[in-house]
């Protein structure tokens, strides 16, 4: 069988790779009231954002200081489901912990 010949001008033209951006952030916010225990707060911040101890306790003291404290950065998806889990758990215990994404 006779091979084809090849045209000129047939170079390989490479595809140009996609740029991939990174997802953007968002930052959950607990938010201070006065029924929620400091203690609830801590266990919260080492269930559901996976916190050591000192840092929990830090972040607690911010919310009951200054009113809010950030527990975190996550893609969108994952701050919406953590404040989700934030809500089911102060629920169930009774509180009313308050939390919120926040663009980062």
């Amino acid at each position: 069988m006779p091979r084809p010949e090849r045209e000129a001008g047939g170079e390989v033209i490479e595809k140009p790779k996609p740029k991939t951006r990174k997802p953007r952030l968002f930052q959950v916010v607990l938010h201070n009231d006065d029924y929620t225990t400091m203690e609830f707060v801590v266990k919260i911040l080492q269930s559901v954002f996976h916190k050591p101890e000192p840092e929990a306790f830090r972040i607690m003291m911010q919310v009951h200081l200054e009113g809010k404290g950030v527990c975190g950065a996550y893609t969108y998806e994952v701050a919406e489901t953590k404040v989700a889990t934030v809500h089911d758990l102060a629920r169930e215990a009774g509180f009313p912990l308050r939390a919120t994404v926040e663009e980062a």
